[in-house]
C-alpha cells in the first residue's frame, strides 16, 4: 500500500492542555508569598530537618549540634587570638618585643586551628553517622504514609506525581538540607563573633555589613521563588517528557516502537517538549542571573562601604592603626562567616519548597487512610447485601456505579458481566472491600465494613487480577505472595494452588524450578509470558485460601486449553478446607461469556447499572441484554 503525503505529526499524548496537579496551586501560593512569610519558611524547613533528626537519633542530634558550635566557637577564639597579634605587633615599642609578646597570642591562633580542624573532622564524621539515620526515618515515614492509603488513591493522578515528585525532589532535598544546616550552624557563631568584634570596634561599621547581608538574602529569596515558581508552571511539561523517556527506552515497548517504525516520531515529540523546557530554563536562568546581578552589586558596594567608612575613621583619628588591622580581619571574617551562612540558608530556603512537597505528600496520604475503626468485619460472612452504592473515581464528575444494589451469599458464585466500562471491575473491589463506595453501604452479615478495620476486611479476601504483580523474587515466593504468614513448611498448600491454576506447568518448565528468579534484572533472571503470569497469578489467589475471592479475568491471557484448566480449578478450590463452615464466595468478572455459563448467578451491567441478573438459563430464556452479548459471541465461533 502506497503511503500518503506526508504531514505535521500532531502531539503524540495530547497533553498540551493538561490541568496542573492539585499541590501545584499551593505551591504557587506560597512561593509568592510576603517577605515576612517568606522568611518564616526557612525556620519552618529547619525545624521539620531537626524533628526528623531527632527522632532518627536525639543523642547523635545533640552531639552533631554541639561539635558545630564548638567548631565555631573555636574559630571565634582563633579570630580573637589573631587580633591579639596584631594589636601587639602594631602597637608602639622595640619590634623585637614586640614579637616576643605576641607569642602567646601566635599560640593560642596555632591551637585554635589545629582545634577547628579536629572539631570540623569529628562534625564530619558523626554527621556521617547521622545523615543515613535521617534518610532512613524520612524514606519510613513516607512510605508508611503511601503504603496505608486506600487503593482509590492511586486513580488520582495529582497523588500520583505528588508522590513522584516527593520521591524524586522532597527526600533529596531534606539529605541535602541536612548538610546545609550542620555547616550553617557553624559559620553563624563564626559570623556572630566577627560581627560582635566588628561592632565593639566600631558600631558605625554594623550596620553596614548588615547591609550586605540583606542584599545577598534578597537575591537568594527572589532566586529561590523563581526556581520553584518554574519547578510547578513546568511541572506538566516534566511528566509529558518522562512518558516520552519510557516509551523511547522501555523493554516492554521496544518491539512495538521498533515494528511500527515509531522511533522518528518518538524522537521528535521528546525534542519538542524539550525544546519548551530548555525555553523556559534559559528565561528562567536570565532573570535569575540579572537578580544575583543586583544582590551582588548591593553586596559589593554595602562592603566597599565599610571599607571606605573603616578609612574614614583611621583618617579621622577615631581609631588606631592597631585596631584598624583588627577591624580589617573581624570584617573579612564577618564576611565569610556571611557568605557561608547565607550560602547556607538561602539553600535551604530554596529547598524548604520541596520539603514541603514532602510533607504535602505525609499530610495528603494521611488524608487518604481508611478512617480509623476498633470493629472487626464478620469472618467468612453468609451474606455480602450491597446496598444502594454509587461510586465516583477522583477527579471525575461521572459516576462508575449509580443506585446498585445486590445481595450474594455464602458459597455463591456469582459472575459479572458486560460491556467494556460498564463497572463490572469497580463492582467487584466494592464487594471485596478494596473500594469505598462513594455513597451507600456494603454489609457484612448486616455490618457495615465501612465501620470495620481494613484488615479485617482484605484478611478474607484473595484478588487474581487481568494483570497479575509481576514481583521480582523466585516462582516460589510469587506464589507464596498471597499468604506469607502461613507456615507451609510442607508445601502441601503451595502444591495445591499450584495444580489448580496450572502453574506446575510454568514451574517445571524454569531452569531452577521454583527457585528461579522471575526478573531480567538480574543475571540469570527469567521472564515469562502473559499467559504464564497469569497462572502465577491465579496459583497466588488460590493459594491465600481466602474466604471471598475475585477473580478479575483471570484467564484474558490464556489459551482455551489452559482457561478450561484454571476454570476447572477455581471451582475445586472453592471449598473452605479445614473449617467445615462452608464454601468460598466467588466473584467472577470476565468478558468470555461461555466461562460464566455454570455460575449460580450472573448480574449483566451497563453504564454503571445493573440491568439484568439470573442463572444462565434464565438470561438466555429473557432475550435481553445478556442474550444478546452471548449470541454475539457465539456467532463468532460457528460464523465461518
Amino acid at each position: 500500500m502506497e503511503n500518503g503525503p506526508a504531514q505535521r505529526t500532531p502531539s503524540l499524548i495530547g497533553t498540551e492542555d493538561f490541568a496542573k496537579p492539585t499541590w501545584a496551586t499551593p505551591g504557587e501560593t506560597a512561593a509568592r508569598r510576603s517577605v515576612t512569610a517568606t522568611l518564616r519558611a526557612v525556620p519552618a524547613a529547619i525545624t521539620a530537618i531537626v524533628r526528623l533528626s531527632w527522632r532518627a537519633s536525639p543523642t547523635l542530634t545533640v552531639v552533631v549540634g554541639v561539635a558545630q558550635l564548638l567548631a565555631g566557637a573555636v574559630a571565634a577564639v582563633g579570630l580573637l587570638a589573631t587580633a591579639n597579634v596584631l594589636t601587639v605587633l602594631l602597637s608602639e615599642g622595640p619590634t623585637p618585643d614586640r614579637v616576643v609578646e605576641s607569642l602567646p597570642s601566635v599560640l593560642a591562633v596555632v591551637a585554635s586551628y589545629a582545634t577547628r580542624a579536629l572539631m570540623d573532622s569529628a562534625a564530619t564524621v558523626l554527621q556521617g553517622r547521622l545523615r543515613p539515620r535521617i534518610m532512613e526515618e524520612a524514606q519510613d515515614a513516607m512510605n508508611s504514609a503511601v503504603v496505608a492509603v486506600e487503593l482509590k488513591a492511586f486513580d488520582d493522578p495529582s497523588f500520583r506525581e505528588l508522590i513522584r515528585q516527593g520521591i524524586r525532589r522532597g527526600l533529596p532535598s531534606i539529605d541535602q538540607s541536612i548538610r546545609l544546616l550542620a555547616e550553617a550552624l557553624r559559620s553563624v557563631v563564626t559570623m556572630a563573633s566577627a560581627l560582635v568584634a566588628t561592632a565593639v570596634l566600631s558600631l558605625w561599621l554594623l550596620p553596614v555589613m548588615l547591609l550586605a547581608a540583606l542584599a545577598e538574602m534578597w537575591s537568594a529569596t527572589q532566586v529561590g521563588k523563581l526556581d520553584f515558581l518554574s519547578f510547578l508552571s513546568n511541572a506538566t511539561r516534566q511528566l509529558r517528557i518522562g512518558v516520552v523517556q519510557d516509551l523511547i527506552v522501555k523493554r516492554e515497548l521496544a518491539a512495538e516502537v521498533r515494528a511500527y517504525r515509531l522511533q522518528d516520531q518518538l524522537m521528535a515529540e521528546h525534542r519538542r517538549v524539550a525544546s519548551q523546557l530548555t525555553e523556559e530554563t534559559v528565561r528562567l536562568e536570565t532573570k535569575k542571573g540579572f537578580v544575583q546581578l543586583v544582590g551582588r552589586t548591593l553586596s559589593g558596594l554595602s562592603t566597599g562601604l565599610a571599607y571606605v567608612l573603616l578609612g574614614l575613621l583611621l583618617h579621622q583619628g577615631v581609631m588606631p592603626l592597631a585596631l584598624a588591622g583588627t577591624a580589617v580581619l573581624a570584617m573579612r571574617n564577618a564576611n565569610t562567616g556571611l557568605a557561608a551562612t547565607m550560602r547556607s540558608l538561602n539553600r535551604v530556603y530554596e529547598l524548604s519548597h520541596y520539603i514541603d512537597l514532602y510533607h504535602g505528600l505525609l499530610s495528603d496520604a494521611a488524608g487518604r487512610h481508611h478512617p480509623p475503626c476498633a470493629a472487626l468485619a464478620p469472618h467468612n460472612p453468609t451474606e455480602i447485601r450491597i446496598e444502594n452504592v454509587e461510586f465516583s473515581y477522583p477527579g471525575s464528575t461521572q459516576r462508575a456505579l449509580r443506585d446498585i444494589n445486590l445481595c450474594i451469599r455464602r458459597g455463591e458464585v456469582v459472575a459479572l458481566v458486560g460491556e467494556n466500562g460498564s463497572g463490572k471491575t469497580t463492582l467487584s473491589k466494592i464487594i471485596a472491600g478494596l473500594y469505598r463506595p462513594t455513597s451507600g453501604a456494603v454489609l457484612w452479615d448486616g455490618v457495615d465494613i465501612a465501620t470495620t478495620t481494613e484488615e479485617s476486611v482484605l484478611d478474607q479476601v484473595a484478588l487474581i487480577s487481568q494483570e497479575p504483580a509481576r514481583w521480582p523474587m523466585t516462582a516460589g515466593n510469587n506464589i507464596r505472595m498471597g499468604r506469607l504468614e502461613y507456615d507451609d513448611t510442607s508445601k502441601e498448600r503451595w502444591r495445591r494452588a499450584v495444580s489448580a491454576s496450572g502453574a506446575d506447568e510454568v514451574v517445571r518448565s524454569l531452569p531452577k524450578g521454583e527457585d528461579t528468579i522471575l526478573s531480567k534484572e538480574f543475571v540469570g533472571g527469567r521472564d515469562l509470558s502473559g499467559g504464564q503470569w497469569q497462572r502465577l497469578g491465579v496459583a497466588r489467589g488460590v493459594y491465600r485460601d481466602a474466604a471471598v475471592l475475585l477473580a478479575d479475568e483471570p484467564t484474558a491471557a490464556l489459551d482455551a486449553k489452559a482457561e478450561a484448566v484454571v476454570f476447572e480449578g477455581l471451582r475445586r478450590a472453592s471449598a473452605l478446607d479445614g473449617e467445615g463452615t462452608g464454601s468460598r464466595t466467588t466473584i467472577l468478572v470476565t468478558h468470555r461469556l461461555v466461562n460464566v455459563r455454570r455460575a449460580e448467578r450472573i448480574v449483566v451491567l451497563h453504564q454503571g447499572r445493573i440491568v439484568e441478573q439470573g442463572t444462565h438459563a434464565e438470561l438466555m430464556a429473557s432475550k435481553g441484554r445478556y442474550a444478546d452479548m452471548y449470541a454475539l459471541q457465539a456467532d463468532a465461533y460457528t460464523t465461518a
